[in-house]
């Protein structure tokens, strides 16, 4: 075998249909699009939503709803996996890039420290935001919480 006689596998190349060639090829005249209307023609695109002429469901629907451009997304963490991270790293200071090196965040993320669980051991939490209930049990631990 060398590149003189290579050739594809039998049957695998298929020829191209060709079409608007006349009326021979048996798909000359129209070219397969049909008789008249939009989509016959060149240079057709429907827009986005057309329906037809009907009305589209975009306006058939009410508008409703608000969207607060302020608003800040927080990632919920809670303190059983705060005092369970500290546990198993022997850590003093759980902050971002703890959680962040743990796999539990991404890059630019927000965190919000929540009281669900208990903490045993006195260390120092970082994070953006704090329950106050949070707040309490960690310092209740004799811990810290610290905003960043």
């Amino acid at each position: 075998m060398n590149l003189s006689n290579l050739q594809p596998a039998p049957g695998s190349v298929k020829r191209n249909t060709r079409i608007g060639r006349g009326p021979g090829s048996g798909k000359g005249g129209t070219s397969t699009r049909g008789h008249k209307g939009a989509k016959s023609r060149s240079g057709y695109s429907r827009k986005i939503g057309f329906e037809g002429g009907q009305m589209p469901l975009q306006r058939r629907l009410p508008k409703f709803g608000f969207k607060n451009i302020n608003r800040v997304e927080y990632k919920a963490i809670n303190l059983d996996l705060i005092a369970a991270l500290a546990e198993a790293r022997n850590l003093q200071k759980v902050g971002v890039e703890e959680l962040r090196e743990a796999g539990y965040l991404r890059r630019g993320q927000l965190v919000k420290i929540l009281a669900n669980g208990n903490v045993n051991s006195a260390i120092t939490v970082e994070a953006n935001a704090f329950s106050a209930a949070a707040k309490a049990a960690i310092e209740a631990a004799g811990g810290t919480a610290q905003t960043v």
